[in-house]
């Protein structure tokens, strides 16, 4: 890092540009400009006159397009789709300032470097950044990536690190091929299993909490609800780059798919020994050299409920079988993943089901009911066979790398949670605070 000197001389002389803005290009915008650096931003360019209405009493300034931020930028950042990305840096390159530095936020950033490579002039160097967490999320202490990957200009790179510094995360430094193998790693199955979740809930015509305690009620099954509801409150496009643009993305989500179906079929077929065996191996590779303190416990996230039921005298909840959090364990075991080996460049959602599994597989004897749930009591049966409608669909959908499928298939799930989503992201907003809480105390 640059001496405070430095830093407080590039806070006066130089310029941040921030090309889009959307949730996570705004929250730069504001936590760079209220840190004292001058920041000019721009979106689509119909979008101005709203932009400069929305900004008035902002600390940055709009500006009309790409060109007028590139031209006088000193360290520009691209925060647009992944989709998009060599499109808009193809666009607006030509406009960059001489001897500036330039980078993109996209999740994946094989396409992101090849198209800043491509179309920047050879005197910019190249820096890309990826906050791992979601703009609803404080960025403070989490996981913050920055990719040296073309530093003529040797004070560049100490230049991005203090702009940076105003998020105050915790700087992880990698190439952009380790970037995109640990954010497949710890993103992949997991989003594929909230999607999974809320496509199923949607074709059965279901908000899952309004149905009493008989089923999906208690800690595990409010993590579920609140975590995918999450997911469907944000814009398509944060969960499509990942998966359609990363290709260790695709191996991971077509895994789950599969293991889903299989841990289903052995459902199906009564197979309890087999599927005994397949799960153990499953919790020896992922968690057998896991001591001391578990992450999670059932009890703290009891609270984090939608449902306004309360349980009365004889009520009870039908065991579940789990199925998308065994999936998710069996496919970190068929590839060969280990889960902790990238924890400290994670996503708090990732942390949070790590944590789950981890609790569903390690404590006495809740495995052993879990299976005998799964092979003996048929409740969630029939969810369960959406479940793997589901996961296959979206398999499908990242192998023909289909922009507008993902987007359709995702869209129409978030239109029918829509009424619920307001609720869902202050509760899980609550319930996410307590969880990281509680995991960093059990880490300390």
């Amino acid at each position: 890092m640059a001496e405070l000197n430095q830093v407080e001389v590039w806070k006066r002389t130089k310029t941040i540009g921030i090309i889009g803005l959307g949730d996570m290009g705004q929250m730069y915008a504001e936590k760079f400009s209220e840190s004292g650096w001058t920041v000019v931003c721009c979106d689509r360019e119909e979008r101005y006159e709203e932009l400069l209405e929305c900004s008035q009493n902002k600390k940055y300034t709009i500006l009309k397009n790409g060109h007028h931020v590139s031209r006088i930028s000193d360290y520009i950042i691209y925060s647009v789709e992944a989709e998009i990305i060599d499109k808009i840096i193809g666009l607006y390159s030509p406009s960059t300032k001489v001897g500036s530095v330039v980078g993109g936020q996209t999740s994946c950033k094989s396409p992101e470097i090849k198209a800043l490579e491509k179309h920047l002039p050879p005197d910019a160097d190249i820096v890309s950044v990826h906050s791992l967490h979601g703009p609803g999320v404080d960025p403070e202490g989490q996981p913050l990536v920055l990719i040296k990957h073309r530093c003529h200009n040797d004070k560049s790179f100490p230049f991005v690190e203090a702009v940076m510094s105003s998020l105050k995360s915790k700087h992880v430094y990698l190439t952009y091929e380790e970037h995109d193998k640990i954010t497949a790693d710890t993103q992949a199955v997991t989003h594929a299993a909230f999607l999974s979740m809320g496509v199923a809930w949607y074709k059965i015509q279901l908000y899952p909490w309004t149905i009493g305690v008989n089923r999906w009620f208690g800690g595990f099954e409010n993590v579920k609800v609140n975590i995918s509801l999450r997911i469907y409150s944000n814009k398509w496009h944060v969960y499509a780059g990942l998966a359609i643009t990363n290709p260790a993305a695709h191996q991971q989500i077509m895994q789950y798919a599969k293991s889903a179906t299989e841990l289903f079929t052995l459902f199906a077929q009564n197979k309890k020994e087999e599927l005994t065996q397949r799960l153990y191996a499953a919790k020896e590779f992922v968690f057998g050299k896991q001591e001391g303190l578990l992450l999670l416990d059932d009890s703290i996230l009891e609270k984090y409920s939608l449902s306004q039921h309360v349980p009365q005298e004889g009520e009870e909840t039908l065991p579940n079988s789990h199925l998308s959090l065994l999936a998710i364990v069996d496919s970190w075991h068929q590839l060969k993943i280990n889960p902790y080996d990238h924890i400290i460049c994670s996503t708090p959602l990732f942390r949070i089901f790590l944590g789950v599994t981890e609790y569903l597989f390690m404590t006495p004897d809740l495995l052993d009911k879990t299976i005998d749930a799964a092979i003996n009591c048929d409740a969630f049966r029939a969810d369960d066979l959406e479940f793997v409608i589901a996961a296959r669909s979206w398999s499908s959908i990242v192998s023909f790398e289909s922009y507008d499928l993902y987007r359709r298939q995702f869209e129409e799930v978030q239109e029918f949670f829509k009424p619920m989503l307001p609720e869902a992201n202050v509760i899980g907003n609550e319930m996410i605070k307590t969880i990281l809480r509680h995991v960093d105390q059990k880490k300390a």
